[in-house]
């Protein structure tokens, strides 16, 4: 989770396309130069260990877009594949 943070913070979308699982990412991975990301607050996880093949993490991610501040909370699911974790999907109606 902190390593795609830290790809949308940066604007390596190729890191993004990378890390998303093939089964749901998108065809094109952008970034909008517009968004300044200024924090993390990662909250809860729910499995995503060494022995677990599945893994959720809720978080906060905090940036500021056309000068005024504003918040992203997810829950994230990620999935191991050959032993490489690949996001998958998320929910946003927390």
């Amino acid at each position: 989770m902190r390593s795609r943070y830290s790809a949308f913070a940066h604007g390596d979308a190729d890191y993004l396309f990378r890390t998303w699982h093939p089964r749901t990412r998108p065809d094109d991975v952008t970034i909008d130069p517009r968004i300044t990301w200024t924090g993390l607050e990662v909250i809860d996880s729910v499995a995503g260990g060494p022995d677990d093949d599945r893994g959720e993490v809720e978080f906060k991610a905090f940036f500021e877009s056309a000068g005024r501040a504003d918040s992203l909370h997810e829950r994230s699911r990620f999935e191991r594949r050959a032993g490489r974790w690949f996001y998958l999907d998320a929910r946003e109606d927390l």
